[in-house]
Parts: C-alpha cells; structure tokens; sequence
C-alpha cells in the first residue's frame, strides 16, 4: 500500500534529517578547532526500483543520508604563538604517531592539526596527543628520503639536542705594511729554521705582528700569530705563521718554536698582493692530536696534551685585484680587521622550521643547524581518508597510499612555521543548512501525521 511506503518515506525523511543535523552540530561545534575538516551530508533518494515514468502506481522508498569529510578542502592559515606551530601551505597531511618511540612497523596516521609542542621528554606532539614525525639529518647534512619508507623516520625530539661549537675553516685578512719600513739590523742573518734568528722564537723583533683567536674542533679558543719582517728585497716581507703557546702543537722537520707557515709575502709596484712571487702558504692543515705516524717535513700535528681533531683552515690573504687582504702602502703598518668562522661551544636555545620542512636548531652562540626534516604524506583521493580520533586520518583502499614528500615537492604543500590551520567550517553557510534541515525534518513529520491521518479514514470506512 502506497500510505505505508508514504510512512516509512517520513521515517528515513527524519532519520536522514537527523544525521544531517548531527554534522551540521559537529561543524558548529569545532568551528575553532585546529585542521577540522567539515562534514557535508549527501541525501540520495531510495527510488523504488518499479518505479518508471509510465507507472500507474507510485511506491515511496525515501531517502539516505551519508556523511562526507572535506578532507581536501582546506582551511584559512592564522598567525601561531610558537615556532613549532605548523601549518602545511597546500595538499599534504603531517605524519604522526601515537607512541613517540614506535617503530617502523608501528601504525601511523595522517593530520593537518599542526600545534606541536615538546611534551615532557622533548617530543613534539599536538594537541591530540600526536607524535610528529621526521626525517634526521645527517651531520654531512643529507636526509635520507623515501616516499614509502616509514623506517626513516624518527618521531621529533628537542631534548635530544645536545651542545654545539664549530671549528674555523677560514680566516681573512685585511692589512697594511709600512712601504717604506727601514729594514732591521736583524734581516741580515734571519733565517726562521734557526730558534736564534727567527720571529717564532722572541728572537728576532718583527717589523709587524698580530695575534688572531681561532676555534679549535670542541670549541675550544686558539691563537694564531702572524710575524712580518721587511725583506732587503724590494717589496718584499718574510713571514712567520705559529702558534701562542708552541706547545699547542708539535711540527715536523723545518719548523721550530710552533711554526706553523714560513716564506715571503711578495707586493707589486702599486702596493697590492703579489700572488705569483709570494710564498707564504694559504692553508693550515692540523693533524689531529691522536696521529701517532711521524710527521714529514713542514707537517704539524695538535700536541697529544690537547686531545683535539684535525683541522684545515684556508687562509685569505687576498690578491691584486681584491678588495682586501694585504696591502703595502705609505702608511704605518695597521692589522684593518680579520674575519674567523667557528665558534665556541653553546647550548640549545630554540628552533625554527623553513619552508622546506627542516627544523634547525640554534644555539646561544650563534650555530644554526638542520636536524630534521618534516615530510608531507599526500594522497591521490585524501576525501578517501577514514577519520580518526583526534583529527586524524588513516589510509584506506579509496584514499590510495601515501607518499611521502619533500615539502614543495611536486603537488606537496609547503610548511608555514608559527602558523596554523583553521577549521574549513563556514558559519554562515552551517546556520543556513540548520534552518534547512530543521524545516526538512518537519516536513518529512508531516508525512507521517498526514499519511496516518489517511490510515484512519481507511479504517474508519468499515465502521
């Protein structure tokens, strides 16, 4: 009978219009909730499969209602309070953990709610509960990638960053010698292989010589000081490199008193750096302390005393067409500046994350390094995710696998550090499917009333 179909029509009418309103409540209710992702309710009609454009009769089967994520669709990016507040710029989802020290073959899910803080071991987790995940960062600073490789990964730990000092690679120079220095009394019988006639040794007064701190490869301050004695040839300077104390270190055959670098430094008739006539090296090469094989000639080592690591450190002393670096001119002779890279040893400070997705951390003296890497897991359906507790998602046949990306990389999305994501929920729009879904529902209650209405006169046509 068509009235009892016109019933059960009005029933699935307020059970549809129920789940409706159980979403819009849900969008409502987690308008300001970090990465929310909206639930649309799709109605679709429950034809009765006799149904046709030529039938007589007309059976009612009514509606269904099923709930739909917009997972893909995402939110306005709004400024975060931390620098571990992170929103992705585009299509991808976080990869996170429940247990911070899973494994590999530990499960893991999918989310774009981004403010992760440190908990209380230093893991970084949001506000779910969620552990972010990354790839480490070598120390020669590669990361080693894989779009489906989950044993890369680490979960995200700040307490983990120790201290940091950087050993000087470089050292430039900028200086003057006096063109017209008299050349000493002790120029006549200098010879910097000899402790009585070189500069190294306090013997022999230099005409020119300043001490400049270096680091050492534990952060550790060394000094390094440069010796100059006007040549009796013309434009000409000899040059003693060696180290404050000598004991910082042990050279090889010809060199003595911690040498380091001995030979000329050579000037043109305009006062600027003669490289083809200087013979002054540009490179100290340290072995480390720990090297027991006997050192060759001109060769020097770290004193076993100081337990420290090689070290090579390229010296800038310019050149004729440079800005810098030595020069002769008819001035008195003046060290203008130096420029030393390293550092001394300094804690961890904070961190800070590019758009890339690499985290560095800084440190109170300056060093800035990469530890991680963020990847971003993208989708080829992500409106095919299964939702979780906690706005987070889980693969599903419909979704297709992940891969995991390099943020920026092709269709991936970028990090926005202090950032995140808002709820993709539009109020206005949400009010307006209430009044909808409330004015639906009491008609779908019409139906009943009306066609009960119609079961009684039936019944009461016997009487």
């Amino acid at each position: 009978m068509s009235i009892n179909s016109a019933l059960l029509a009005g029933a699935s009418g307020l059970i549809a219009n129920s789940s409706a309103l159980a979403a819009i409540s849900d969008n409502i209710s987690n308008v300001n909730t970090i990465g929310y992702k909206r639930a649309n309710s799709v109605f679709t009609p429950l034809y009765d499969g006799g149904a046709s454009a030529s039938s007589s009769r007309y059976t009612a089967a009514g509606v269904n209602s099923v709930a739909r994520l917009a997972i893909s669709e995402g939110g306005l990016l709004q400024p975060g309070s931390t620098s571990t507040d992170l929103a992705i710029a585009g299509r991808g989802f976080f990869v996170v953990r429940e247990n911070p020290t899973a494994g590999s073959n530990d499960p893991v899910a999918f989310t774009r709610s981004g403010r992760f803080l440190p908990d209380e071991n230093g893991y970084l987790k949001n506000d779910a509960g969620m552990y972010l995940a990354g790839w480490p960062v070598a120390s020669d600073g590669t990361v080693a990638a894989n779009p489906s490789d989950l044993n890369n990964l680490e979960t995200i730990n700040l307490s983990s960053i120790g201290g940091a000092a950087e050993a000087s690679t470089t050292m430039s120079f900028n200086a003057n010698l006096y063109q017209r220095q008299a050349v000493s009394a002790d120029e006549a019988t200098y010879n910097p292989a000899v402790s009585a006639n070189n500069m190294a040794s306090g013997n022999v007064t230099p005409d020119f010589q300043r001490s400049i701190p270096f680091y050492d490869s534990v952060g550790g301050v060394r000094t390094l000081t440069i010796s100059m004695l006007k040549s009796a040839t013309t434009n000409e300077w000899h040059a003693e490199v060696h180290m404050s104390p000598a004991t910082d270190v042990t050279t090889g055959a010809g060199l003595v008193d911690g040498q380091l670098l001995t030979g000329t430094v050579a000037f043109d008739e305009n006062g600027r750096l003669d490289i083809a006539n200087t013979t002054l090296p540009t490179s100290l090469d340290f072995l480390a302390s720990s090297n027991v094989a006997a050192l060759g000639a001109n060769q020097f080592q770290w004193a076993a005393s100081t337990g420290i690591d090689a070290q090579s450190i390229a010296l800038d002393f310019g050149g004729a067409n440079s800005a810098g670096g030595f020069t002769q001119y008819d001035s008195p002779s003046n060290l203008g500046s130096t420029n030393v890279n390293g550092s001394a040893f300094g804690n961890f400070a904070s961190v800070d994350v590019d758009e890339d997705g690499f985290v560095f951390a800084k440190f109170t003296n300056g060093i800035v390094r990469k530890i991680y890497q963020i990847p971003v897991a993208t989708f080829t359906n992500p409106d095919g995710l299964e939702a979780q507790a906690g706005g987070t998602f889980t693969v599903t046949p419909e979704s297709g696998a992940y891969t995991l990306t390099r943020p920026g990389l092709g269709t991936a999305g970028k990090i926005a550090s202090s950032t995140l994501e808002s709820s993709n929920v539009d109020l206005a729009t949400e009010f307006t499917s209430l009044i909808t879904t409330q004015r639906a529902y009491s008609a779908s209650s019409k139906i009943i009333t009306t066609a009960d209405e119609m079961l009684d006169e039936a019944i009461r046509m016997k009487r």
